[in-house]
Formats: C-alpha cells, structure tokens, sequence
C-alpha cells in the first residue's frame, strides 16, 4: 500500500489522457525512483506553466502572451481563419506547416447527446472576425464526425452574411477521423483540396 501523498499522484496521473489507474501507478513509481532528473523538473515545468500560459482572447488558442504569438504574427494571412474544435487540432495544423492564416478554436463542437450548446462554445467571438472585412474566407477545419459536421453545418448557417467564402476541409480526412491523429500529408492534401460550401 502506497503512502497518502503517492495515491494522491496517482489519482492526480490517472485523470490525464491514455492513463489508467495501473499506467498511472507505473509512472509515479518511475518519477519517484527518478525525483532529481524527472519528478522535481516536471514539478518545476507545471508550476510554471500553470502560471504564465493562458488562453488567447482573439482566437482561444493557448500562449504566454495575449493575444496569442499567432495572432500578432505579421507574416500570417489574415484573410483567412482556419476553424478548429480544440487546441490540439490547431497544434496539429501548425506542426504540418499547411496553413499560414489566422485560427479560431471552438473549445468542442456541438453535441445534443453531451448537451453542448451553441453558447457553450467558442462562437459569438467568430462572427465579428468573419464580418470585419478583412477577412475573405472562413475555413471549417472541424473533425470529420457527426458532430463536427453538426457543428460545421452550423457555422455555415451563421456566418451567411459575413460576405466571405465558407469552406470546408476536402477528402483526406477520415470520416471519424480527428485532426490531431492524422499524418502531415492528409493534412496538407486535405488543406489543398478544400471547397467551398
């Protein structure tokens, strides 16, 4: 039986993504056994990271600053927002090095069956983007199921009037398929190839 202080850990470990109770218990003991070179820097690393990083007021993307380092990039097109459910799938973008515009993240998509709702999400703070008009077009960038397509459909029907292209991501993603667990090159071939609307 482990001591109070080490179950905390690894209940605290176990409610991260892909780890179980069992993972969970394996990689406290490894940072246990490893406190000098892996427990106290990965301490250092979420105490310092807990207090600089926040999220963008312009886009909902997270960084140190506000707005976000994309969002003041000069070198980026603001014509166009690429659209995406959450941070991940913007990483997943930017790691491909497709798409050289703005983003914005929904924070999810719409889901009746989990109650997510319109004003659940990242949404109001698009239209007024969109509308600007600076902006030319509006890429939907939502994963490839029911409710993304949800979502996407959506958006579409918020944005008419906005006086911008609505497009949306071409083959290459998987019905099913989520962005952050897809190949540089679907993303690429899947940017490419967008239509419009």
């Amino acid at each position: 039986m482990a001591a109070a202080d080490v179950e905390r850990l690894i209940r605290q470990l176990a409610k991260l993504p892909g780890l179980g109770p069992r993972s969970a218990r394996r990689v406290a003991l490894h940072m246990i056994q490893q406190k000098e070179t892996v427990m106290r820097p990965l301490a250092e690393a979420l105490a310092e990271t807990a207090e600089s990083v926040g999220v963008c007021s312009q886009c909902g993307n997270i960084d140190t600053t506000d707005p976000c380092e994309i969002c003041t990039d000069p070198r980026r097109d603001v014509t166009s927002i690429c659209v995406v459910e959450q941070v991940g799938d913007l990483w997943a973008l930017e790691r491909a090095s497709a798409f050289r515009g703005r983003y914005h993240v929904l924070g999810g998509v719409l889901s009746a069956l989990d109650g997510i709702t319109p004003e659940d999400l990242n949404i109001e703070n698009l239209i007024p983007r969109a509308a600007s008009g600076a902006v030319s077009e509006i890429i939907l960038a939502t994963n490839a199921t029911v409710d993304g397509q949800t979502t996407a459909h959506y958006l579409t029907e918020r944005l008419e009037g906005c006086n911008v292209a609505i497009t949306r991501l071409a083959r290459g993603v998987p019905v099913g398929g989520e962005l952050d667990y897809l190949d540089d090159g679907t993303l690429i071939t899947a940017l490419a190839s967008r239509k419009e609307l």
